[in-house]
C-alpha cells in the first residue's frame, strides 16, 4: 500500500507549467491550417467575440495579476449576492406575472399559482390591466401575510399603491407582514409613453408631479411599512427599445439616483431611501452576459451607495424577467428553451426574483398550461437541479469575473453621460437615450439580418407547417415613448407576407432547389438554402433530389415556382454544369437564378448569390417582391 506524503499528491508535479504564449503559438499553428496567418496577441484575437459595448470574449482566461475584490455574500460590494446567503434559503422569490382586465379570471389564475409553487404575484392595473377599484376582487383569497406582490399600474401608481395599503389595513395584515412592491416608476412610465407620470391636469400639466408623488408614496411606506418599497427602477424598457447591457444598467442607475435624490430633497434618510427602491433587469438566454450583468449591478449600486455615505445599505433588491426581446411568435415552443437558460442565469447571477414569461407570451395572454410551464420552470431549477444551494456558483470564474468588471465598468461611463446630459429625466426628453438605444438596436439588427446572431426556428430551421396556439389578444401595451423590438420583427413581417399569400392564392411562394450531382456534393448547401428561404415564408421544393441540364427544366416547371430557382452543390460541379442547368432552368421561365456559394463563383451563369453572412432579409424581401407577393 502506498502512503501518500503530508502535503498529499500533486497529479501535476512532474509537468511544468504551461505559459500563455506556449498556447498562442498552439493556437498560431491551427490558424495556419485554416488558411490564417497571425501570431501572437493577433493569433488569440481571431478566436475572440465582439459583444455590444466594445466588450470582447477571449477564447482563454488565466488568473489576473490583480484579482477583483468581489467581498464576501451580503457585504459590500455586495456583488456576491446581497444577503449572506446569497438568496433566501429557499432559493430565489417564484414571482408570476398577471395580465388581463377581469379581475374573476386573474383570480382563478393567481390561486392556481400560489397553490402550485409561485411565491408572488406581479399585477398589471390601470390602463391595459385591472381597474384599480377591482385589486380586492383579483386577490380574493389570497392571504397578504404570505403572498408578496408587486404592482405595474404606470400613471396610476399612486392610486394602485394605496388601494393595496388600504386592502392591508382591511384584511388585518400587520404592517410588518405587508411585503410588496408598489410599482412607482415615474421615469419608467415616460420612457414607455413619451409623457411625464403627471397629476396635473391637460391644460396645467406638470412633469414633477409624478416624481412628487412617487416621493410622497415612499414616506408613507418608510414611515408605516417595513416590508413595503414603494419604488421599482424598471429598466425594461431600455432593454425593450433595444439597448445593450451596460445601456441597461446605466440607465437604471441613472433612474435609481433621480429617485434616491428626490426621496432624499424630501427629507427621507440616504438609508430608508436605498430601502424603498427594487430594481427590474431583463434576463437573456446569453447565459453569462446575464450572469455578469445582476453581478455587475450590484456593484454599480454599491457605488452609489458608497458615495452617499451609506456602504452598508447598498445592497440591490434585483427582479429578473425573461427578455420579451427574445421571444418569437414562430415556433413559440422554443421559448421555453429560451427561458430556462434565462431563468438559470438569473438565478446564478443572484436575481431575488424571476419572473419567466410564458411560451406564447407574444401570441397574447397565457394559457393555463404555459403559466404552468412557466412556474414550473423555476421548481425545476431550484427543487431538482438544486441551483440555490450553492452561493454565487459563478464567482471565482476567470470569465465571469472579468465580464463582470468590464461591463460594470461601460455601464458606469454610460451612466456618467446621461448625468453630464443633465440626468435621466433630460436625456429622456432630449432624445439622448432613444438616439443611443436606436444606434444600438440598428448594429444588432445588422446581424440578424444576416444571421450572425440566429434564432432557432424563425432566421434557423423554421417550421413553415407549424399550426400556432390561438391566444386571446393581450391589452395593448403602453405605447408613446421609446418603441418596443424584438429579435424576431424582421423575419415576422416577411412570414406574414407569405402567410397572407396562402390565405389569397391556397399556396406559399414557392423555389425550386436545383441540386446538381450526389447527395454528398448537394446536401449541405440545398440545407442551408432551404432553411434560408423558409425564414421569409418561401417553400423550397426539392423535388427530384438531383438534376442536370436535361431534366432541370421539366423539374422546375413541375415544382410550381413562382420564377425563382437556387443552384445547390459543390463548388467543382458549378464549374461543370452551372451555365448549363441555369440556362436550362431559365428557358422553363425562372427570371432569377441564385447560386448558394461564394459570390463569383460561376460568374455569369447566375443572377445572385445567396451565401453564409449574407443580409438575409434583403434577400428575402426581394425575391417575395419579385414573386409578387404583396407587403
Amino acid at each position: 500500500m502506498t502512503v501518500l506524503p503530508d502535503d498529499g499528491l500533486s497529479l501535476a508535479a512532474e509537468f511544468p507549467d504551461a505559459t500563455h504564449e506556449q498556447w498562442q503559438r498552439l493556437v498560431e499553428g491551427v490558424l495556419r491550417k485554416s488558411g490564417k496567418d497571425a501570431s501572437g496577441e493577433a493569433a488569440e484575437d481571431a478566436l475572440s467575440t465582439k459583444l455590444e459595448d466594445g466588450l470582447i470574449t477571449r477564447p482563454l482566461y488565466t488568473t489576473p495579476e490583480t484579482p477583483a475584490d468581489t467581498g464576501f455574500p451580503g457585504f459590500a460590494p455586495f456583488v456576491r449576492g446581497g444577503t449572506p446567503a446569497g438568496g433566501s434559503a429557499s432559493g430565489w422569490d417564484v414571482r408570476q406575472r398577471h395580465l388581463g382586465t377581469d379581475p374573476a379570471r386573474v383570480n382563478e389564475a393567481v390561486l392556481a399559482d400560489l397553490e402550485n409553487g409561485v411565491t408572488s404575484l406581479w399585477l398589471s392595473l390601470g390602463q391595459g390591466g385591472l381597474p384599480v377599484e377591482a385589486l380586492s376582487k383579483a386577490l380574493d383569497g389570497v392571504y397578504l401575510d404570505l403572498a408578496p406582490l408587486a404592482l405595474d399600474a404606470g400613471a396610476e401608481f399612486a392610486a394602485a399603491g394605496r388601494a393595496l395599503l388600504a386592502l392591508y389595513a382591511e384584511r388585518g395584515v400587520a404592517p410588518e407582514d405587508a411585503r410588496a412592491v408598489l410599482g412607482a416608476d415615474p421615469l419608467g412610465h415616460e420612457a414607455r409613453t413619451g409623457r411625464p407620470a403627471d397629476t396635473g391636469t391637460d391644460s396645467d400639466p406638470d412633469p414633477d408631479s409624478g416624481l412628487e408623488a412617487a416621493v410622497a408614496l415612499a414616506r408613507e411606506a418608510a414611515a408605516h411599512w417595513p416590508g413595503v418599497r414603494a419604488l421599482s427602477v424598471d429598466a425594461l424598457p431600455y432593454h425593450e427599445a433595444g439597448g445593450s447591457a451596460a445601456q441597461e444598467l446605466g440607465l437604471s442607475l441613472a433612474t435609481g439616483v433621480a429617485y434616491l435624490r428626490a426621496l432624499t430633497d424630501a427629507g427621507l434618510g440616504i438609508e430608508a431611501a436605498l430601502g424603498q427602491l427594487e430594481f427590474r433587469y431583463a434576463a437573456t438566454a446569453d447565459q453569462f452576459l446575464t450572469i455578469a450583468k445582476l453581478r455587475a449591478a450590484r456593484l454599480l449600486w454599491a457605488r452609489v451607495a458608497e458615495a452617499c455615505g451609506a456602504p452598508a445599505a447598498g445592497a440591490q433588491r434585483q427582479h429578473a424577467v425573461t427578455s420579451p426581446v427574445m421571444m418569437t411568435r414562430r415556433d413559440p415552443w422554443v421559448n421555453m428553451l429560451r427561458t430556462t437558460v434565462a431563468c438559470m442565469a438569473a438565478g446564478v447571477g443572484g436575481a431575488d426574483a424571476v419572473t419567466v414569461l410564458p411560451f406564447d407570451h407574444e401570441l397574447g395572454l397565457p394559457d393555463a398550461f404555459s403559466r404552468r410551464i412557466a412556474r414550473n420552470t423555476s421548481s425545476v431549477l431550484l427543487e431538482e437541479s438544486h441551483l440555490a444551494r450553492v452561493i454565487d456558483p459563478a464567482g471565482g470564474s476567470y470569465y465571469v469575473e472579468r465580464l463582470t468588471s468590464e461591463l460594470a465598468d461601460a455601464a458606469w461611463e454610460f451612466f456618467q453621460t446621461v448625468e453630464r446630459a443633465g440626468g435621466l429625466p433630460a436625456a429622456l426628453r432630449s432624445g439622448l437615450v432613444a438616439e443611443r438605444l436606436a444606434a444600438t438596436w440598428a448594429e444588432r439588427s445588422a446581424k440578424l439580418a444576416k444571421r450572425r446572431e440566429p434564432i432557432t426556428g424563425v432566421s434557423e430551421f423554421p417550421l413553415l407547417a407549424e399550426q400556432l396556439p390561438e391566444r386571446e389578444a393581450a391589452p395593448a401595451a403602453p405605447s408613446g415613448g421609446l418603441p418596443r423590438v424584438r429579435r424576431d420583427e424582421a423575419y415576422e413581417a416577411l412570414r406574414a407576407r407569405s402567410d397572407r399569400h396562402l390565405e389569397a392564392t391556397g399556396a406559399r411562394p414557392r423555389i425550386f432547389l436545383a441540386a446538381l450531382g450526389t447527395a454528398a456534393a448537394h446536401t449541405a448547401r440545398a440545407t442551408f438554402a432551404a432553411n434560408l428561404f423558409q425564414a421569409g415564408g418561401i417553400q423550397p421544393v426539392h423535388d427530384p433530389v438531383s438534376v442536370d441540364a436535361a431534366t432541370a427544366a421539366a423539374a422546375y416547371t413541375a415544382s410550381g415556382a413562382d420564377g425563382t430557382a437556387v443552384l445547390c452543390s459543390s463548388d467543382a460541379l458549378y464549374e461543370e454544369q452551372a451555365e448549363a442547368v441555369a440556362a436550362a432552368l431559365r428557358s422553363a421561365g425562372a427570371t432569377t437564378v441564385f447560386l448558394a456559394g461564394r459570390p463569383g463563383t460561376a460568374a455569369g451563369a447566375v443572377d445572385e448569390y445567396v451565401f453564409a453572412g449574407c443580409d438575409a432579409v434583403a434577400v428575402l424581401s426581394n425575391v417575395l417582391d419579385r414573386m409578387g407577393v404583396a407587403q
